[in-house]
Protein backbone atom coordinates (compact mmCIF):
# COMPACT_ATOMS: atom_id res chain seq x y z
CA UNK A 1 0.00 0.00 0.00
CA UNK A 2 3.17 2.40 0.92
CA UNK A 3 2.99 2.09 -3.39
CA UNK A 4 -0.02 4.09 -3.41
CA UNK A 5 0.98 6.69 -0.97
CA UNK A 6 3.78 7.60 -2.02
CA UNK A 7 2.66 7.89 -6.26
CA UNK A 8 -1.07 9.91 -4.80
CA UNK A 9 -1.44 12.39 -6.85
CA UNK A 10 -1.42 10.26 -9.73
CA UNK A 11 -4.32 8.53 -8.73
CA UNK A 12 -7.40 8.75 -11.29
CA UNK A 13 -9.74 9.30 -8.18
CA UNK A 14 -9.26 10.93 -4.96
CA UNK A 15 -11.45 10.08 -2.00
CA UNK A 16 -13.83 13.03 -2.76
CA UNK A 17 -13.92 12.52 -6.39
CA UNK A 18 -15.08 8.41 -5.69
CA UNK A 19 -17.97 9.85 -2.60
CA UNK A 20 -18.99 12.33 -5.21
CA UNK A 21 -19.73 9.38 -7.69
CA UNK A 22 -20.84 6.94 -4.85
CA UNK A 23 -23.37 8.97 -2.80
CA UNK A 24 -25.51 10.00 -5.64
CA UNK A 25 -25.74 6.23 -7.13
CA UNK A 26 -26.98 4.99 -3.49
CA UNK A 27 -29.31 7.99 -3.83
CA UNK A 28 -30.37 6.99 -6.94
CA UNK A 29 -30.66 3.06 -6.25
CA UNK A 30 -32.71 4.35 -2.77
CA UNK A 31 -34.99 5.97 -5.09
CA UNK A 32 -35.95 3.86 -7.30
CA UNK A 33 -36.60 0.72 -4.98
CA UNK A 34 -38.95 3.13 -2.49
CA UNK A 35 -40.72 4.39 -6.04
CA UNK A 36 -41.42 0.97 -7.01
CA UNK A 37 -42.66 0.24 -3.75
CA UNK A 38 -44.86 3.51 -3.63
CA UNK A 39 -46.25 2.54 -7.22
CA UNK A 40 -47.00 -1.05 -6.14
CA UNK A 41 -49.16 0.18 -2.72
CA UNK A 42 -51.07 2.68 -5.30
CA UNK A 43 -51.49 -0.14 -8.17
CA UNK A 44 -52.79 -2.12 -5.38
CA UNK A 45 -55.30 0.30 -4.48
CA UNK A 46 -57.12 -0.47 -8.12
CA UNK A 47 -57.64 -3.88 -7.73
CA UNK A 48 -56.08 -7.12 -7.89
CA UNK A 49 -56.93 -7.69 -11.30
CA UNK A 50 -54.77 -4.03 -12.18
CA UNK A 51 -52.34 -5.45 -9.79
CA UNK A 52 -51.83 -8.61 -12.05
CA UNK A 53 -52.14 -6.52 -14.97
CA UNK A 54 -49.19 -4.45 -14.71
CA UNK A 55 -47.09 -7.23 -13.03
CA UNK A 56 -47.21 -9.04 -15.81
CA UNK A 57 -46.58 -6.66 -18.22
CA UNK A 58 -43.53 -5.02 -16.19
CA UNK A 59 -42.39 -8.54 -16.25
CA UNK A 60 -41.83 -8.36 -19.95
CA UNK A 61 -40.79 -4.69 -19.27
CA UNK A 62 -37.61 -5.37 -17.17
CA UNK A 63 -36.24 -7.90 -19.75
CA UNK A 64 -36.25 -4.87 -22.29
CA UNK A 65 -35.06 -2.64 -19.61
CA UNK A 66 -32.38 -4.99 -18.39
CA UNK A 67 -31.03 -5.15 -21.97
CA UNK A 68 -30.86 -1.20 -23.07
CA UNK A 69 -28.87 -0.84 -19.81
CA UNK A 70 -26.59 -3.68 -20.69
CA UNK A 71 -26.01 -1.64 -23.74
CA UNK A 72 -25.34 1.45 -22.15
CA UNK A 73 -22.95 -0.14 -20.34
CA UNK A 74 -21.26 -1.87 -23.24
CA UNK A 75 -21.12 2.32 -24.28
CA UNK A 76 -19.65 3.53 -21.45
CA UNK A 77 -16.79 1.65 -20.81
CA UNK A 78 -15.86 2.17 -24.37
CA UNK A 79 -16.57 5.81 -23.81
CA UNK A 80 -14.14 5.11 -20.48
CA UNK A 81 -11.56 3.19 -21.43
CA UNK A 82 -11.12 6.41 -24.26
CA UNK A 83 -11.35 8.74 -21.94
CA UNK A 84 -8.35 6.70 -19.61
CA UNK A 85 -6.34 7.55 -22.93
CA UNK A 86 -7.13 11.11 -22.65
CA UNK A 87 -8.59 10.73 -26.20
CA UNK A 88 -11.50 12.66 -25.61
CA UNK A 89 -12.74 12.69 -29.61
CA UNK A 90 -13.20 8.81 -29.75
CA UNK A 91 -15.05 9.17 -26.41
CA UNK A 92 -17.39 11.48 -28.10
CA UNK A 93 -17.67 9.21 -30.75
CA UNK A 94 -18.56 6.12 -28.92
CA UNK A 95 -21.32 8.09 -26.96
CA UNK A 96 -22.77 9.57 -29.81
CA UNK A 97 -22.18 6.17 -31.41
CA UNK A 98 -24.32 3.96 -28.71
CA UNK A 99 -27.23 6.77 -28.13
CA UNK A 100 -27.99 6.57 -31.67
CA UNK A 101 -27.71 3.02 -32.03
CA UNK A 102 -29.89 2.56 -28.89
CA UNK A 103 -32.66 4.98 -29.96
CA UNK A 104 -32.82 3.00 -33.52
CA UNK A 105 -32.81 -0.60 -31.64
CA UNK A 106 -35.43 0.74 -28.97
CA UNK A 107 -37.84 1.72 -32.03
CA UNK A 108 -37.71 -1.26 -33.98
CA UNK A 109 -38.47 -2.94 -30.30
CA UNK A 110 -41.49 -0.51 -29.91
CA UNK A 111 -42.60 -1.20 -33.08
CA UNK A 112 -42.43 -5.20 -32.62
CA UNK A 113 -43.92 -5.46 -29.15
CA UNK A 114 -46.99 -3.20 -31.04
CA UNK A 115 -47.67 -5.76 -33.98
CA UNK A 116 -47.15 -8.41 -31.22
CA UNK A 117 -49.58 -7.19 -28.95
CA UNK A 118 -51.78 -10.15 -29.45
CA UNK A 119 -49.53 -12.87 -29.05
CA UNK A 120 -48.25 -11.20 -25.91
CA UNK A 121 -51.11 -11.07 -24.23
CA UNK A 122 -53.05 -14.17 -25.51
CA UNK A 123 -50.18 -16.36 -25.80
CA UNK A 124 -47.10 -15.51 -23.31
CA UNK A 125 -48.98 -14.42 -20.93
CA UNK A 126 -51.60 -17.97 -21.27
CA UNK A 127 -55.22 -18.03 -20.13
CA UNK A 128 -55.79 -15.12 -17.52
CA UNK A 129 -59.09 -13.88 -16.61
CA UNK A 130 -61.20 -10.80 -19.27
CA UNK A 131 -60.45 -8.05 -16.44
CA UNK A 132 -56.80 -8.96 -16.08
CA UNK A 133 -56.43 -8.68 -19.77
CA UNK A 134 -57.94 -5.40 -20.12
CA UNK A 135 -56.24 -4.02 -17.43
CA UNK A 136 -52.71 -5.64 -19.25
CA UNK A 137 -54.02 -4.51 -22.11
CA UNK A 138 -54.43 -0.73 -21.41
CA UNK A 139 -50.80 -0.67 -19.62
CA UNK A 140 -49.10 -2.45 -22.38
CA UNK A 141 -50.60 0.15 -25.19
CA UNK A 142 -49.50 2.78 -22.88
CA UNK A 143 -45.94 1.61 -21.09
CA UNK A 144 -44.33 0.35 -24.67
CA UNK A 145 -44.37 3.81 -26.05
CA UNK A 146 -42.15 4.97 -23.34
CA UNK A 147 -39.62 1.85 -24.28
CA UNK A 148 -37.09 4.53 -26.59
CA UNK A 149 -36.67 6.83 -23.86
CA UNK A 150 -36.37 4.98 -20.82
CA UNK A 151 -33.36 3.75 -23.05
CA UNK A 152 -32.05 7.50 -24.12
CA UNK A 153 -32.25 7.86 -20.26
CA UNK A 154 -30.09 5.08 -19.49
CA UNK A 155 -27.71 5.56 -22.44
CA UNK A 156 -27.35 9.34 -20.85
CA UNK A 157 -27.03 8.25 -17.47
CA UNK A 158 -24.26 5.61 -18.04
CA UNK A 159 -22.23 8.01 -20.06
CA UNK A 160 -22.46 10.48 -17.29
CA UNK A 161 -21.30 7.99 -14.57
CA UNK A 162 -18.41 7.23 -16.55
CA UNK A 163 -17.21 10.93 -16.47
CA UNK A 164 -17.23 10.34 -12.93
CA UNK A 165 -20.87 13.08 -12.82
CA UNK A 166 -23.25 10.77 -11.42
CA UNK A 167 -25.03 13.68 -9.87
CA UNK A 168 -26.57 14.47 -13.12
CA UNK A 169 -28.62 11.23 -13.52
CA UNK A 170 -29.05 11.34 -9.75
CA UNK A 171 -31.15 14.66 -10.37
CA UNK A 172 -32.76 13.60 -13.41
CA UNK A 173 -33.89 10.51 -11.43
CA UNK A 174 -35.27 12.38 -8.51
CA UNK A 175 -37.12 14.40 -11.78
CA UNK A 176 -38.43 11.14 -13.67
CA UNK A 177 -39.77 9.73 -10.21
CA UNK A 178 -41.17 12.55 -8.95
CA UNK A 179 -43.27 12.79 -11.88
CA UNK A 180 -44.11 8.99 -11.82
CA UNK A 181 -45.08 9.04 -7.84
CA UNK A 182 -47.26 12.63 -7.91
CA UNK A 183 -48.82 11.67 -11.61
CA UNK A 184 -50.01 7.99 -10.29
CA UNK A 185 -51.43 10.03 -7.23
CA UNK A 186 -53.25 12.61 -8.74
CA UNK A 187 -54.48 10.35 -11.66
CA UNK A 188 -55.78 7.44 -9.21
CA UNK A 189 -57.03 9.02 -6.04
CA UNK A 190 -57.74 12.59 -7.66
CA UNK A 191 -59.57 11.63 -10.69
CA UNK A 192 -60.25 7.88 -9.93
CA UNK A 193 -57.98 6.25 -13.06
CA UNK A 194 -58.11 2.46 -13.61
CA UNK A 195 -54.37 1.51 -15.23
CA UNK A 196 -53.97 3.91 -16.92
CA UNK A 197 -53.56 5.68 -13.93
CA UNK A 198 -50.35 4.06 -13.45
CA UNK A 199 -49.14 4.00 -16.86
CA UNK A 200 -49.48 7.61 -18.39
CA UNK A 201 -47.47 9.45 -15.32
CA UNK A 202 -44.80 6.44 -15.94
CA UNK A 203 -44.76 7.52 -20.13
CA UNK A 204 -44.31 11.00 -19.17
CA UNK A 205 -41.55 10.83 -16.49
CA UNK A 206 -39.58 8.84 -18.76
CA UNK A 207 -40.40 11.45 -21.40
CA UNK A 208 -39.15 13.71 -19.55
CA UNK A 209 -35.78 11.93 -18.14
CA UNK A 210 -34.70 11.42 -21.57
CA UNK A 211 -35.34 14.88 -23.06
CA UNK A 212 -33.39 16.48 -20.00
CA UNK A 213 -30.49 13.86 -19.72
CA UNK A 214 -29.78 14.10 -23.84
CA UNK A 215 -29.73 17.91 -23.40
CA UNK A 216 -27.45 18.00 -21.16
CA UNK A 217 -24.89 15.40 -23.24
CA UNK A 218 -25.43 17.64 -26.03
CA UNK A 219 -23.74 20.16 -24.02
CA UNK A 220 -20.86 20.52 -26.02
CA UNK A 221 -18.34 21.89 -22.73
CA UNK A 222 -18.72 18.26 -21.19
CA UNK A 223 -15.63 16.18 -21.52
CA UNK A 224 -17.71 13.47 -23.09
CA UNK A 225 -20.72 14.80 -24.63
CA UNK A 226 -22.89 14.05 -28.02
CA UNK A 227 -23.06 15.59 -31.27
CA UNK A 228 -25.63 18.33 -31.71
CA UNK A 229 -26.99 16.89 -35.51
CA UNK A 230 -29.69 14.76 -36.78
CA UNK A 231 -27.84 13.35 -39.31
CA UNK A 232 -26.97 9.68 -38.69
CA UNK A 233 -23.59 8.14 -40.04
CA UNK A 234 -22.92 4.30 -38.38
CA UNK A 235 -19.55 3.57 -36.99
CA UNK A 236 -19.49 -0.20 -37.54
CA UNK A 237 -16.17 -0.25 -35.92
CA UNK A 238 -17.47 1.61 -32.98
CA UNK A 239 -20.79 0.02 -32.42
CA UNK A 240 -19.15 -3.60 -32.59
CA UNK A 241 -16.81 -2.45 -29.91
CA UNK A 242 -20.22 -0.97 -28.16
CA UNK A 243 -21.64 -4.36 -28.41
CA UNK A 244 -18.64 -6.70 -27.61
CA UNK A 245 -19.50 -6.11 -24.21
CA UNK A 246 -22.70 -4.92 -24.34
CA UNK A 247 -24.59 -8.02 -25.80
CA UNK A 248 -23.00 -10.51 -23.38
CA UNK A 249 -24.18 -7.99 -20.33
CA UNK A 250 -27.19 -8.25 -22.39
CA UNK A 251 -28.01 -11.43 -22.12
CA UNK A 252 -26.33 -12.48 -18.42
CA UNK A 253 -29.21 -10.25 -17.23
CA UNK A 254 -32.14 -11.25 -19.80
CA UNK A 255 -31.45 -14.71 -18.83
CA UNK A 256 -31.22 -14.08 -15.10
CA UNK A 257 -34.72 -12.43 -15.36
CA UNK A 258 -35.65 -15.68 -16.80
CA UNK A 259 -34.47 -17.76 -14.47
CA UNK A 260 -35.82 -15.72 -12.11
CA UNK A 261 -39.32 -16.31 -13.86
CA UNK A 262 -38.56 -20.24 -13.73
CA UNK A 263 -37.99 -20.13 -10.04
CA UNK A 264 -41.03 -18.30 -9.07
CA UNK A 265 -43.23 -20.67 -11.22
CA UNK A 266 -41.40 -23.48 -8.74
CA UNK A 267 -42.59 -21.45 -5.54
CA UNK A 268 -45.87 -20.81 -6.35
CA UNK A 269 -45.93 -25.10 -6.09
CA UNK A 270 -45.39 -24.34 -2.47
CA UNK A 271 -48.58 -22.49 -1.64
CA UNK A 272 -49.94 -18.90 -0.64
CA UNK A 273 -47.59 -18.99 2.48
CA UNK A 274 -44.37 -19.54 0.59
CA UNK A 275 -45.25 -16.98 -2.49
CA UNK A 276 -46.33 -14.35 0.02
CA UNK A 277 -43.00 -14.96 2.35
CA UNK A 278 -41.08 -15.36 -0.95
CA UNK A 279 -42.60 -11.88 -2.14
CA UNK A 280 -41.82 -9.74 1.43
CA UNK A 281 -38.37 -11.58 0.67
CA UNK A 282 -37.43 -9.99 -2.19
CA UNK A 283 -38.49 -6.81 -1.35
CA UNK A 284 -36.95 -6.38 1.14
CA UNK A 285 -33.47 -8.09 -0.04
CA UNK A 286 -33.38 -5.67 -2.66
CA UNK A 287 -32.12 -3.03 0.19
CA UNK A 288 -30.01 -5.36 1.69
CA UNK A 289 -27.73 -5.38 -0.96
CA UNK A 290 -28.85 -1.50 -2.46
CA UNK A 291 -25.41 -0.23 -1.77
CA UNK A 292 -23.39 -3.02 -3.64
CA UNK A 293 -25.17 -2.59 -6.45
CA UNK A 294 -24.60 1.13 -6.17
CA UNK A 295 -20.92 0.47 -5.64
CA UNK A 296 -20.91 -1.84 -8.62
CA UNK A 297 -21.99 1.38 -11.61
CA UNK A 298 -19.35 3.09 -9.69
CA UNK A 299 -16.80 0.44 -10.36
CA UNK A 300 -17.85 0.20 -14.26
CA UNK A 301 -16.49 4.08 -14.63
CA UNK A 302 -13.20 3.82 -12.17
CA UNK A 303 -11.73 0.62 -13.77
CA UNK A 304 -12.87 1.47 -17.15
CA UNK A 305 -10.98 4.77 -17.06
CA UNK A 306 -8.02 3.21 -15.34
CA UNK A 307 -7.75 0.35 -18.14
CA UNK A 308 -8.04 2.87 -21.25
CA UNK A 309 -5.11 4.44 -19.26
CA UNK A 310 -3.36 0.99 -19.36
CA UNK A 311 -2.91 1.29 -15.43
CA UNK A 312 -3.91 -2.13 -14.07
CA UNK A 313 -1.97 -1.18 -11.12
CA UNK A 314 -4.65 1.64 -10.68
CA UNK A 315 -7.10 -0.91 -11.92
CA UNK A 316 -6.74 -3.81 -9.32
CA UNK A 317 -5.86 -0.91 -6.65
CA UNK A 318 -9.26 0.48 -7.23
CA UNK A 319 -10.86 -3.10 -7.21
CA UNK A 320 -9.89 -3.48 -3.73
CA UNK A 321 -11.19 -0.36 -2.65
CA UNK A 322 -14.34 -0.46 -3.80
CA UNK A 323 -14.95 -4.04 -3.11
CA UNK A 324 -13.78 -3.20 0.45
CA UNK A 325 -16.46 -0.34 0.74
CA UNK A 326 -18.99 -3.14 -0.70
CA UNK A 327 -18.72 -4.76 2.10
CA UNK A 328 -18.40 -2.20 4.86
CA UNK A 329 -21.94 -0.37 3.22
CA UNK A 330 -23.40 -4.05 2.92
CA UNK A 331 -22.89 -4.69 6.44
CA UNK A 332 -23.68 -1.93 7.89
CA UNK A 333 -27.18 -1.65 6.10
CA UNK A 334 -27.67 -5.16 6.65
CA UNK A 335 -27.46 -5.05 10.46
CA UNK A 336 -29.81 -2.02 10.50
CA UNK A 337 -32.22 -4.58 8.47
CA UNK A 338 -31.35 -6.95 11.37
CA UNK A 339 -32.40 -4.88 13.76
CA UNK A 340 -35.47 -3.61 12.11
CA UNK A 341 -37.18 -7.33 11.02
CA UNK A 342 -39.58 -7.66 14.19
CA UNK A 343 -41.02 -4.11 12.75
CA UNK A 344 -40.57 -4.93 8.70
CA UNK A 345 -42.64 -8.10 9.30
CA UNK A 346 -44.98 -6.18 11.51
CA UNK A 347 -45.49 -3.92 8.89
CA UNK A 348 -46.35 -6.61 6.12
CA UNK A 349 -49.45 -8.04 8.48
CA UNK A 350 -48.26 -12.04 7.96
CA UNK A 351 -49.31 -14.83 9.02
CA UNK A 352 -47.28 -16.77 11.76
CA UNK A 353 -46.07 -19.37 9.81
CA UNK A 354 -45.07 -17.00 6.63
CA UNK A 355 -43.74 -14.13 9.23
CA UNK A 356 -41.65 -16.98 10.61
CA UNK A 357 -40.25 -18.23 6.91
CA UNK A 358 -39.69 -14.74 6.09
CA UNK A 359 -37.39 -14.33 9.19
CA UNK A 360 -35.23 -17.34 7.97
CA UNK A 361 -35.25 -16.29 4.97
CA UNK A 362 -33.86 -12.73 5.81
CA UNK A 363 -31.41 -13.89 8.23
CA UNK A 364 -29.99 -16.03 6.00
CA UNK A 365 -29.85 -14.20 3.03
CA UNK A 366 -28.58 -11.53 5.12
CA UNK A 367 -25.81 -13.22 6.33
CA UNK A 368 -24.93 -14.46 2.42
CA UNK A 369 -24.78 -11.18 1.08
CA UNK A 370 -22.30 -10.11 4.30
CA UNK A 371 -19.45 -12.44 3.49
CA UNK A 372 -20.14 -13.27 -0.05
CA UNK A 373 -22.13 -11.00 -2.57
CA UNK A 374 -19.42 -8.66 -3.45
CA UNK A 375 -17.06 -10.90 -4.41
CA UNK A 376 -19.82 -12.70 -6.63
CA UNK A 377 -21.17 -9.41 -8.32
CA UNK A 378 -18.71 -6.84 -7.79
CA UNK A 379 -15.83 -8.80 -9.01
CA UNK A 380 -17.48 -9.31 -12.21
CA UNK A 381 -17.89 -5.28 -12.52
CA UNK A 382 -14.27 -4.73 -13.00
CA UNK A 383 -13.85 -7.70 -15.69
CA UNK A 384 -16.61 -5.91 -17.79
CA UNK A 385 -14.70 -2.73 -17.63
CA UNK A 386 -12.04 -4.41 -18.85
CA UNK A 387 -13.64 -5.98 -21.26
CA UNK A 388 -13.87 -9.17 -19.98
CA UNK A 389 -17.72 -9.30 -20.48
CA UNK A 390 -17.86 -12.67 -22.75
CA UNK A 391 -16.05 -14.99 -19.99
CA UNK A 392 -18.33 -13.02 -17.10
CA UNK A 393 -21.24 -14.24 -19.36
CA UNK A 394 -20.32 -17.70 -19.63
CA UNK A 395 -19.50 -18.43 -15.88
CA UNK A 396 -23.06 -16.57 -14.92
CA UNK A 397 -25.15 -18.49 -17.16
CA UNK A 398 -23.30 -21.67 -16.12
CA UNK A 399 -23.68 -20.60 -12.65
CA UNK A 400 -27.49 -19.77 -13.14
CA UNK A 401 -28.81 -23.00 -14.63
CA UNK A 402 -26.75 -25.50 -12.83
CA UNK A 403 -26.80 -24.21 -9.44
CA UNK A 404 -29.73 -21.33 -9.24
CA UNK A 405 -32.21 -23.17 -11.57
CA UNK A 406 -31.77 -26.86 -10.72
CA UNK A 407 -31.02 -26.67 -7.01
CA UNK A 408 -34.05 -24.95 -6.83
CA UNK A 409 -35.47 -27.93 -7.98
CA UNK A 410 -33.83 -30.70 -5.96
CA UNK A 411 -33.40 -28.91 -2.67
CA UNK A 412 -37.03 -26.87 -2.52
CA UNK A 413 -39.18 -29.71 -4.42
CA UNK A 414 -36.95 -32.89 -4.16
CA UNK A 415 -35.67 -32.80 -0.42
CA UNK A 416 -38.32 -30.43 0.57
CA UNK A 417 -36.73 -27.59 1.81
CA UNK A 418 -39.44 -25.12 0.25
CA UNK A 419 -39.25 -21.97 -0.43
CA UNK A 420 -35.99 -22.03 1.95
CA UNK A 421 -34.56 -24.57 -0.36
CA UNK A 422 -34.86 -21.88 -3.69
CA UNK A 423 -33.21 -19.20 -1.51
CA UNK A 424 -30.44 -21.86 -0.40
CA UNK A 425 -29.88 -22.77 -4.25
CA UNK A 426 -29.40 -18.93 -5.01
CA UNK A 427 -26.45 -18.81 -1.98
CA UNK A 428 -24.94 -21.92 -3.75
CA UNK A 429 -24.64 -19.90 -6.91
CA UNK A 430 -23.12 -17.05 -5.78
CA UNK A 431 -20.72 -19.11 -4.36
CA UNK A 432 -19.81 -20.63 -7.54
CA UNK A 433 -19.63 -17.36 -9.30
CA UNK A 434 -17.68 -16.08 -6.22
CA UNK A 435 -15.00 -18.63 -6.97
CA UNK A 436 -14.79 -18.84 -10.90
CA UNK A 437 -14.78 -15.11 -10.97
CA UNK A 438 -11.65 -14.61 -8.68
CA UNK A 439 -9.74 -17.47 -10.52
CA UNK A 440 -10.55 -15.49 -13.25
CA UNK A 441 -9.63 -12.16 -11.61
CA UNK A 442 -6.64 -13.63 -10.12
CA UNK A 443 -5.75 -15.15 -13.19
CA UNK A 444 -4.65 -11.04 -14.86
CA UNK A 445 -5.96 -12.70 -18.43
CA UNK A 446 -8.52 -9.77 -18.05
CA UNK A 447 -5.61 -7.42 -18.85
CA UNK A 448 -4.53 -8.79 -21.81
CA UNK A 449 -8.24 -8.02 -23.44
CA UNK A 450 -8.43 -4.88 -25.67
CA UNK A 451 -11.36 -3.34 -26.26
CA UNK A 452 -10.33 -0.65 -27.92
Amino acid sequence: MGKYKIEKERLLFDNKALATLIIPLIIEQLLAVFVGMADSIMVASVGEAAVSGVSLVDNIMILFINAFAALATGGAVIAGQYLGQKNEKESCKAATQMIWFITILSLVIMAGIYLAKWFILHVVFGQIDADVMAHANTYLLIVTASIPFIALYNGGAAIFRVMGNSKVSMQVSIIMNAINVSGNALLIFGFHRGTEGVAIPTLISRITAAVLIIILLAQQKRIIHIQKSLHYRPDWRMIKRVLGIGIPNGLENSMFQLGKIIVLSLVSTFGTYAIAANAVSNAVANFQILPGMAINLAITAVIARCVGAGDYVQAQYYTKKLIKLAYVCIWAVNLLIFLLLPVILWAYNLSDVTAEMTRKILYFHSISCMIIWPISFSLPSTLRAAGDAAVTMVIALVSMWIFRIVFSYVLGGYLKMGVFGVWVAMVIDWCFRSICMSLRYKSGKWKLIRSI
